[in-house]
């Protein structure tokens, strides 16, 4: 092992000898000098020129090239001279038209001038389509309509509001009455005491809730009509004299008390019967006010549906016109 190690260090330095020589500026190669005779003049002479075959193939290739750029010259030249053309027929198309359409409208003009100094008045009648008469009338009844069924909507649906709540008030004070009377009539046998159109005159609508009132006829009947001595004291005078004003007090606030449910809930019962559903489409307001609105929303949906085909052939004469101004 120790002599191959040996050779290959041996063998490493005339390598690197080898290699690194051209690094040294000592070591210069030698200087090749060209020497030219006049025998190399021969070769540019005019016979030896024109028949050498290199020389040919250059000249053959410096025309080619030459004659391919002088058509793409022309191609393009062409090409401009073309759409220069084009330009200009559209230009002349376009002027043509223009004094075709001045024409036709000068003839139009011409055949619609009247003399003024004669007594015949000319007259214009513009004839629409079918389309545009019912578009217009769509249109002006759905402005018509679109302003006048809101405001009949809201004075309907105000008007029905006051109407219930002014029925379910007087129905109240109505029930509230009649409790009060019946009451009354049966309190402690007064209806014997004294005659029912007595108690039917003094309940009214102001004072039929109020228990000082009602106390204070109580008490004059009972002064009036108890102070007579008899032999039978009526069931009326002995109960008031038992249970005393503290007695009679509290039998009044009850029946007052009832007369007010009964009215409140009478009231409440009507308000709701008329401002229920079936009660709001019952009434002839309300189905005019809906019957309204359905026709001004079948006006509106035609008047759109006729606006859209107008669009349409109005964009279709605008194509047409461009295509021919094209």
């Amino acid at each position: 092992m120790k002599v191959h190690y040996i050779n290959i260090l041996l063998f490493a330095l005339p390598r690197n000898i080898l290699v690194n020589t051209h690094k040294k500026s000592s070591i210069t190669p030698p200087h090749i000098q060209t020497n030219r005779s006049l025998c190399e003049c021969e070769l540019f002479a005019p016979q030896n020129y024109d028949n050498d075959p290199e020389m040919k193939r250059v000249m053959q290739q410096f025309h080619d090239r030459t004659t391919q750029r002088f058509q793409e010259y022309d191609e393009r030249l062409q090409e401009k001279r073309q759409i220069c053309k084009d330009k200009c027929d559209k230009e002349i198309q376009k002027i043509i038209l223009k004094d075709k359409l001045e024409k036709e409208l000068n003839e139009k003009f011409s055949a619609l001038h009247t003399d003024i100094h004669s007594d015949a008045i000319p007259t214009c009648i513009c004839e629409k389509s079918l389309a545009d008469k019912v578009e217009k009338t769509c249109l002006n009844c759905g402005k018509n309509l679109g302003g006048f069924v809101p405001g009949l909507g809201l004075i309907g649906g105000s008007a029905l509001y006051v109407a219930a709540v002014k029925s379910s008030v007087e129905l109240g004070i109505k029930m509230g009455m009649q409790s009060v009377i019946s009451e009354l009539k049966v309190l402690w046998s007064l209806n014997k005491l004294i005659k029912a159109k007595v108690i039917e005159k003094f309940v009214t609508p102001i004072n039929y809730c109020n228990i000082t009132s009602i106390i204070e006829f109580l008490q004059n009947i009972n002064k009036s009509s108890c102070a007579s001595k008899t032999k039978i004291t009526p069931l009326f005078c002995s109960t008031v004299k038992h249970q005393g004003p503290e007695g009679l007090a509290t039998r009044v606030a009850g029946i007052v008390e009832e007369a007010r449910f009964a009215g409140d809930e009478a009231a409440s019962g009507k308000f709701a019967q008329m401002t229920s559903v079936s009660a709001i489409f019952s009434d002839p307001v309300i189905i005019s006010a809906i019957v309204v609105v359905c026709i001004a929303v079948i006006l509106l949906i035609i008047y759109l549906i006729l606006r859209y085909r107008r669009k349409k052939k109005m964009n279709k004469k605008l194509q047409y016109i461009k295509l021919l101004e094209e």
